[in-house]
């Protein structure tokens, strides 16, 4: 059988039910659906989407929201905190180790951390310290040295030095793009981004795409323009989770947010039998090759989570009789991915976009 043969699979998905939403400002899910429609390396099986949303549910009851962990996130209640998210999602990308090699870990308050918990405790750990992250000017002029000490890592089992955090060089260059623009078109604080999008969340992340270039996450696909913005979105999923939905945390339309599109959420979602990939693109993954940013395997993948999460988004509202957003389970599918023990190796791109 050749993997053109295995690609025709009209039983397991069923492209014409990706109905759009009434809106779709943000671009995500049309631009993805095109994507999802003709591709050939990664799809949905929908007849798994009950399965994992019953699943979901028992997990999660449907009353309860998602969690901002104060243990690793400053907070302060104050713009200090609004600049410091900026920071942190604008470092938010690509901390998986090479096949073999050490990851990257710190210590913090006695604790061995890795991920991405580990890049928030290090940015808190550095404000504990007296570095002012909150900064627009430092952080428009932090030197390599500075970044280095806020990232310093500790050695895994078997290793005498620790591993450097992944791309140092294009974290630097995020960190001095966030105060430069800050300093440039907002006084010095993200705040007045937020007002000046009116704490609606389709502004403020397209305003965040636009004004900030590491965080405008789109690409080509066959000649078609896809959105995805993941971390744009997250920011504004943060700020929310961060103040309680309230103040800088206050936005009226996150249900227009959809989910955000990483390594770790459809290695879940494949997990669970929603993902299917080609023999071809399986065999590359589970080799834990690289896969070429912008290349059709890791756009496919990237626009099937997204629908995934959309879809399951709906079967859960079907199945509860509650509302939920895609951000909400997203962040769900993120949560269980930490426990789950003989899970398949994710995709790997070094890309600054997740």
């Amino acid at each position: 059988m050749t993997e053109n043969t295995y690609l025709n699979r009209d039983e397991e998905e069923d492209t014409d039910s990706l109905s759009l939403p009434a809106l779709d400002p943000l671009g995500v899910l049309s631009s993805t659906r095109y994507v999802v429609e003709q591709g050939e390396k990664a799809w949905i099986n929908r007849n798994r989407l009950p399965d994992l949303a019953a699943t979901l549910v028992a997990a999660y009851p449907p009353t309860s929201s998602s969690t901002w962990y104060e243990r690793y996130h400053f907070h302060d209640g104050t713009e200090r905190t609004v600049n410091w998210l900026l920071v942190l999602d604008a470092l938010n990308f690509c901390f998986w180790a090479e096949k073999g090699q050490q990851r990257w870990h710190i210590e913090y308050h006695g604790e061995t951390l890795g991920g991405y918990w580990a890049e928030a405790a290090a940015l808190t750990r550095a404000v504990e310290e007296g570095i002012p992250l909150w900064d627009a000017d430092f952080l428009s002029k932090i030197s390599r040295e500075q970044l280095a000490h806020i990232f310093r890592s500790v050695p895994a089992s078997g290793y005498t030095d620790g591993a450097p955090i992944p791309l140092f060089e294009q974290r630097l260059q995020n960190v001095h793009e966030v105060g430069r623009v800050l300093l440039q078109r907002y006084d010095g604080q993200f705040a007045n981004a937020i007002e000046q999008a009116d704490h609606n969340a389709v502004k403020l992340t397209l305003l965040l795409a636009q004004e900030f270039p590491s965080f405008n996450d789109v690409t080509l696909y066959r000649g078609h323009e896809v959105r995805f913005f993941k971390r744009a979105q997250i920011c504004v999923a943060d700020l929310h989770g961060a103040f309680s939905g309230k103040g800088w945390g206050s936005f009226a339309d996150l249900d227009q947010l959809t989910a955000f599109a990483d390594y770790k959420v459809p290695q879940v979602l494949r997990h669970y039998g929603v993902l299917s990939y080609s023999p071809s693109l399986a065999a590359r993954i589970e080799a834990q090759e690289l896969l070429a940013p912008g290349s059709e395997e890791e756009v496919e993948i990237r626009a099937a989570t997204i629908w995934a999460c959309e879809l399951l988004r709906r079967e859960i509202e079907h199945l509860t009789g509650h509302t939920i957003t895609a951000a909400e389970v997203d962040n769900r599918l993120w949560h269980t991915g930490q426990n789950l023990a003989e899970v398949k190796p994710y995709h790997r791109v070094r890309t600054i976009y997740y």
